[in-house]
């Protein structure tokens, strides 16, 4: 076994510190060089463009289950309306929350949100459904939070390592979401008075 003593280590310890330290007078240059790129570092593993325009399908997504939530909680009907009324709207103000999450990280990205009404449906990736009464609502509800699951869980894989801080959010995102399948599917079991999970 090869014996490594201290001033051997002390010299490692120099290269390193003197090789950390022209690094960082490279990133000095270079962040004073490319200003125009804001957030976007030369060490950005990703591409720009592509995460872009992912997190702008996300965009889309998030603003279709906010109206459709936003329906619902003023137009669910029935006896047992109420809390699920107050359902609905909570989960509209969170995917809203989502949106600008996802908003805000495309502009320190370098982009634009596509916040455009135009197309926003071919863009989504969950659809728009009303829904004919109470449990008919929340089907089409627990049907988006699946998708939406299934969506950011692609998107948390695809960024990685490459783009933590896009990947850190996406997973905040994703918890919440799984948090809101699981409230459909409570509040389906309840009106159809039957679970629905496969034990």
């Amino acid at each position: 076994m090869k014996h490594i003593n201290q001033s051997q280590k002390g010299d490692h310890t120099m290269k390193a510190s003197g090789a950390f330290l022209a690094d960082v007078k490279e990133m000095r240059r270079r962040a004073r060089q490319h200003l125009t790129k804001g957030a976007v570092t030369q060490n950005y593993e990703g591409k720009v463009e592509d995460a872009i325009a992912l997190l702008n399908h996300a965009v889309a997504t998030e603003i279709v289950c906010i109206l459709r939530y936003k329906f619902h909680a003023v137009c669910a009907m029935g006896l047992a309306s109420e809390a699920v009324k107050k359902e609905f709207a909570q989960h509209a103000v969170e995917e809203e929350e989502h949106l600008n999450l996802l908003a805000e990280r495309i502009n320190q990205l370098g982009g634009k949100p596509n916040l455009n009404p135009d197309g926003i449906l071919s863009r989504s990736a969950t659809e728009y459904v009303e829904g004919d009464n109470l449990v008919d609502m929340i089907k089409e509800n627990l049907v988006a939070e699946r998708i939406a699951v299934e969506t950011y869980r692609e998107l948390v894989r695809y960024f990685g390592d490459k783009d933590p801080t896009t990947r850190v959010m996406i997973e905040r995102i994703l918890a919440q979401e799984e948090e809101h399948a699981n409230d459909m599917h409570d509040l389906l079991v309840s009106h159809e008075g039957r679970p629905m999970l496969d034990k």
